[in-house]
């Protein structure tokens, strides 16, 4: 029964029978996947129970079947429609960490999990924090405790009965039922109704600003803001509370980690991302060659976004690359020397790619448009990228022409002009091109760097192109007879292999791996071999006579060795 409560039998049972699906794909993650034969099992028992006892009134049940996904190709919190859709599956079960982004094909099901917690210490925690500060506190959780969060609000409630002045407030799991939608302006999967929200009923707060992030949500009345309140986060240090970081960094946030019982009151090395991911925005505005990473084949409004990161780009005089590779990695992206910067389009909770193994920086496109747009950065911080799609920042073609400090080269630049140049620019392409053919250097020992903007021009400057490829001649070249041997060592001719078998076949011979003994039949058998194999290559040096089609013995197999 603790096996079914954790992974939801019954409640993912009727999520496949109200849809009708007849294809269901459970995606898995990786620590997870050795339960998934025992969670089919469970799952094809009780719809086959639900079936017999329906029989007699419904006798076209269809069976449903259930297909297993596992290393999934992008982030394993993203529900999989490309591995779902090659498999012609009609809806999908997440299982696990989840970061709750809209999909645009097939409808999902999580199952978040059930971690385990002690409720009570948790609550004590709650309670002092919420006495020593004087703030509100708005409570934000991870996923895995959604299940222990009602029994929390309970022993807050019985705890503020008297202690009146404390203001606690929990976030709430928007559902775990999302529908396929094309509508780009929701957040998440636009479930929040357009009518006044109401959350946490027993705590009396009326909601007029509404917040959604991770799969939470929460309401604010209209003259209170975020940064009144104290962030009390419930869970481990993880890419969801990354993400909470980051979005709220103007607020005081705390951590209780479930696992070692604990309060995390330093978050330092946290709010130090905040000041990494400024320093790559800084680097970005130096880029002249982008590369657009697809993060994400499923997620609603990636395409979207990748064509408004085009248009960006392009507005900004520079370069535009889309790839598609998976997971990103340093060794893949080391293959494209020539990006200057990475743009990852991807969910909220895999966007944060920083490693000092990467050649080049990794941004997210909300700094991608801090980094191509002019203009004074607020603090604010977007990590979902549904909230940038159709945002009006723009500037006039007169800031894009002026020159601007670059922080990291310690001194003014100017930016290249557009790649869209207008009609009256293109009579003087050549007068700009002279321009740049003849320079005078004071020092006939220094050198002009020109950087590249474009990847034609990046390869063209660089000293290795690749492999060289003779056009002189197209012809095949005649098959020669190659090595022969194993893996651990190979030969080119028979007297060179082992000069000591060669005089006494059938006898022992010591070697600093143990004994071996080389087979007196096989050893002719490899004889004959050897000397086809010559006589075949003596005779294709010869003029060809017309003697008709020829077949030349056997492969070389050694196959006869016996190991003592």
């Amino acid at each position: 029964m603790e096996f079914e409560s954790t992974y939801e039998i019954s409640r993912t049972v009727d999520f496949i029978r109200s849809g009708k699906f007849t294809k269901a794909a459970l995606q898995f993650p990786d620590e997870l996947l050795k339960d998934s034969v025992r969670v089919v099992k469970s799952l094809k028992d009780k719809l086959r129970w639900l079936s017999e006892l329906e029989t007699e009134q419904n006798n076209d049940f269809k069976e449903v079947s259930m297909f297993v996904m596992a290393d999934t190709a992008y982030g394993s919190c993203c529900v999989d429609e490309v591995g779902a859709s090659h498999i012609g599956a009609d809806c999908v079960v997440h299982y696990g960490h989840a970061c709750l982004s809209p999909t645009t094909k097939l409808p999902a099901f999580f199952v978040f999990g059930k971690a385990p917690m002690n409720v009570s210490d948790c609550v004590k925690n709650l309670i002092d924090q919420a006495t020593t500060n004087n703030k509100r506190v708005l409570v934000l959780f991870g996923l895995e405790y959604a299940h222990l969060i009602q029994n929390i609000k309970e022993e807050v409630m019985e705890a503020c009965e008297s202690r009146s002045q404390l203001e606690i407030q929990f976030a709430d799991i928007m559902c775990s039922e999302i529908l396929p939608s094309d509508n780009l302006n929701l957040c998440n999967h636009g479930v929040l109704p357009t009518e006044e929200l109401t959350d946490n009923k027993s705590f009396g707060v009326v909601a007029s600003n509404r917040y959604v992030i991770g799969g939470l949500h929460w309401g604010l009345r209209a003259e209170q803001k975020m940064e009144d309140y104290l962030l009390f986060w419930i869970g481990s240090d993880n890419s969801a509370f990354a993400n909470v970081v980051l979005t709220y960094n103007g607020c005081e946030i705390i951590r209780y980690d479930a696992t070692e019982n604990c309060m995390v009151t330093d978050l330092s090395q946290q709010k130090r991302i905040l000041k990494r991911r400024y320093y790559l925005v800084e680097k970005a505005k130096d880029a002249n060659i982008v590369g657009i990473l697809v993060g994400t084949l499923g997620v609603a409004g990636y395409l979207h976004m990748i064509n408004q990161m085009k248009d960006l780009i392009a507005a900004a005089g520079k370069k535009a690359y889309t790839l598609v590779m998976g997971k990103p990695n340093p060794a893949k992206l080391a293959n494209f020397p020539e990006c200057d910067v990475f743009i990852y389009v991807s969910c909220a909770q895999t966007a944060l790619l920083d490693s000092k193994e990467y050649l080049a920086p990794v941004i997210t496109p909300f700094e991608a448009m801090l980094a191509f747009n002019r203009g004074q950065w607020t603090g604010e911080y977007v990590m979902q990228f549904q909230d940038l799609i159709n945002s009006s920042h723009t500037e006039s073609q007169n800031h894009s022409k002026e020159a601007r400090f670059s922080f990291l080269r310690g001194g003014y630049v100017e930016d290249f002009d557009s790649q869209e140049n207008n009609d009256e620019d293109e009579g003087l392409a050549l007068a700009h091109l002279t321009e740049q053919a003849l320079q005078l250097r004071d020092n006939p020992n220094s050198l002009a760097k020109r950087t590249a903007k474009s990847g034609a021009e990046f390869l063209a400057s660089r000293s290795y192109q690749g492999l060289e490829i003779h056009n002189e001649n197209a012809l095949p070249e005649p098959y020669v007879v190659g090595r022969s041997g194993r893996a651990a060592g190979g030969w080119d001719r028979w007297p060179e292999i082992a000069p000591d078998f060669a005089e006494e076949t059938g006898k022992e011979k010591e070697t600093k791996d143990g004994k071996r003994e080389w087979r007196p039949k096989a050893l002719e058998k490899l004889k004959r071999q050897l000397a086809d194999a010559e006589a075949a290559l003596e005779a294709r040096k010869k003029p060809p006579e017309d003697t008709g089609p020829r077949i030349v013995g056997e492969g070389l197999v050694i196959d006869e060795w016996v190991m003592h």
